[in-house]
């Protein structure tokens, strides 16, 4: 990840936040030089618009996924292994909620040129799982990886509204969505055998 100065960083936390708040719609520029207490104007030294904060904001919410999946220790074992990343997009997503968030809540609603800037560093991330996917599950025809890889995002994913630490550990949760995906994911592949 590029180093940022603290002023950028500043004003990417403060736009993170408020597109997570109220949205890309409702945030204006004067709300986020509010939110670390600069002029309006003064936001054009860092970025040409809003659109470009709200791209870097999304931006760094894939980087942060795909270094997260880029460390994930992965362990022997197929089943194993999957455990891992699902644990490990979780402890990304949920830790880093104003920046990862906003790819499941607000992403299809950006405006068309931030999709389309943003769109290529998505598809890196869902390659990454795609592959993984394909490793874990052998002769699994690729439509069908494609469909189980979204079925495990909504599952992961989904919990940004309704996770509570206070009823249950991330550990707990990426536990019962591992088994649940791989029991679902193995009994079809044995029954299309």
């Amino acid at each position: 990840m590029a180093v940022i100065s603290p002023p950028r960083q500043r004003l990417l936390d403060a736009a993170a936040e408020l597109f997570a708040e109220r949205g890309y719609a409702e945030t204006s520029l004067r709300d986020i030089a509010g939110r670390v207490g600069i002029k309006a104007g003064s936001v054009y030294y860092h970025f040409t618009s809003k659109d470009q904060i709200y791209a870097d904001v999304l931006m760094a919410g894939m980087d942060l996924m795909i270094d997260g999946f880029d460390q994930v220790d992965s362990p022997p074992g197929l089943r194993e292994k999957l455990g891992a990343h699902v644990l490990g997009h979780l402890r990304v997503l949920h830790s880093n909620l104003p920046y990862t968030s906003l790819h499941v809540t607000s992403f299809r609603t950006a405006p068309p040129e931030v999709r389309a800037t943003v769109v290529p560093r998505r598809d890196e991330y869902e390659a990454q799982w795609t592959n993984l996917l394909t490793t874990s599950l052998p002769n699994t025809p690729t439509a069908e990886i494609s469909i189980l890889r979204l079925a495990l995002f909504g599952a992961m994913n989904s919990s940004i509204d309704w996770f509570d630490a206070g009823r249950g550990s991330l550990e707990e949760f990426a536990d019962v969505i591992t088994d649940a995906f791989w029991a679902g994911a193995t009994e079809r592949r044995k029954r299309s055998a």
